[in-house]
């Protein structure tokens, strides 16, 4: 039976995960190797001395925050620290750097946002091939709460793994937030909820990371993000009718509402810069084959209540490449087919059935929802 800690530091290890066949051919072809779970064991691998090569020659390595689609990760969802976090909590703050130094040439091993900041530098890689000078790009930044000294672990693990991450904020302690806020951050990744609710306060968009006990193979060549509609491209205002008037009293609100926009939810400017970069691979002709893809993926029913939220998303001059209205059904299953590198949902509920059938859920702790969950989490400890 599938089981997801609350604290989202407790990451699976990746030497039980199960990797799923795929069944559109889309990842793997004849001659593509099978994903080996034991590459990825957590044995200690020593950095290699050699300076890894840069990936890109010429055009703009660092875009300023304003032209750029910054995304800003924790180290503790990039890689796996679960070891190093135990000797924190159990040893102190001095032996924890210690230990970071006395093993800072044994490179950390991949966490769930690692397929996903691998996808966006293959966008990177296209949106350089057709526009060398242009800015608009992802931008990565490491966020982590580590003293400086640990960096360079961090350094190297990075260049082991052959990423493009040049930005850090290592805060010593410190909350983020403020960096978050001057980087201009169109997305936050955490493995602290705390934070990622404090950067939704400030409007950052935010999610809380989660590693499923299976990992689902991604595309390679195609970053594909998923989003479900209340509470994450749009405000919980429907969720709230359904809460207080149930179903029926949902449906008729949204028959009476159907020409009033949506008001805006957290992730609706993430989807924007998503749809900004896309269209920059449009404008080439490569609206077919572009390496960036969306779907929304929501529990509303389409004739019932999916045309508000599709005439919402066309008056803010927002798409997604596939709607999925599922009147309730799991979203698991959809999910599973879909492969994305992420899903975003506000409820653990749906987080936890995408983790459940491999995909890498992030939660969006926004809306009414948190207060149910809360209050059935309160109970059921009772």
């Amino acid at each position: 039976m599938f089981r997801m800690s609350w604290d989202p530091v407790q990451f699976i290890t990746w030497k039980d995960m199960s990797v799923i066949a795929s069944p559109n051919g889309d990842s793997r072809g004849p001659d593509k190797k099978e994903f080996d779970p034991q590459s990825l064991s957590t044995k200690p691998v020593l950095v290699s001395s050699q300076r890894r090569a840069r990936k890109v020659e010429g055009g703009i390595f660092f875009p300023k925050p304003e032209n750029a689609v910054t995304i800003a990760l924790s180290s503790r969802v990039l890689f796996r620290t679960e070891t190093e976090q135990k000797v924190f909590e159990q040893r102190g703050v001095e032996e924890y750097i210690q230990y970071q130094v006395e093993h800072e040439n044994e490179p950390f091993t991949p966490g769930p946002a690692f397929s996903f900041v691998k996808a966006l530098e293959e966008v990177n890689t296209r949106l350089r091939e057709l526009y060398p000078e242009s800015e608009e790009l992802f931008d990565i930044v490491l966020v982590t709460y580590n003293h400086a000294t640990v960096g360079v672990r961090l350094i190297n693990t990075i260049n082991h793994h052959n990423l493009f991450i040049e930005r850090f904020c290592m805060t010593g302690g410190s909350s983020p937030i403020g960096y978050l806020k001057a980087w201009q951050t169109n997305l936050y990744l955490s493995a602290d909820a705390e934070k990622v609710r404090e950067a939704l306060a400030e409007g950052i968009a935010a999610a809380t990371m989660f590693m499923s006990d299976k990992l689902t193979e991604v595309s390679e060549k195609q970053l594909r993000v998923a989003f479900d509609g209340d509470a994450v491209l749009f405000s919980d205002e429907s969720e709230r009718i359904f809460k207080s008037h149930g179903l029926d009293g949902f449906f008729q609100h949204e028959r009476d509402n159907e020409d009033i926009l949506l008001d805006r939810g957290p992730l609706k400017d993430f989807l924007a810069s998503l749809g900004k970069l896309q269209k920059k691979f449009y404008a080439k002709g490569h609206r077919l084959d572009c390496p960036i893809r969306t779907y929304l993926v929501t529990a509303r029913s389409a004739a019932s209540s999916g045309i508000r939220a599709l005439k919402t998303l066309r008056a803010w001059g927002l798409e997604t490449d596939e709607a999925l209205f599922l009147a309730g059904a799991p979203k698991g299953p959809m999910l599973e087919k879909i492969r994305p590198h992420i899903y975003f949902d506000d409820q653990m509920f749906h987080v936890e059935g995408a983790a459940e059938m491999g995909t890498v859920a992030a939660h969006v702790p926004y809306g009414i929802a948190q207060k149910h969950q809360q209050q059935k989490s309160s109970n059921s400890g009772k």
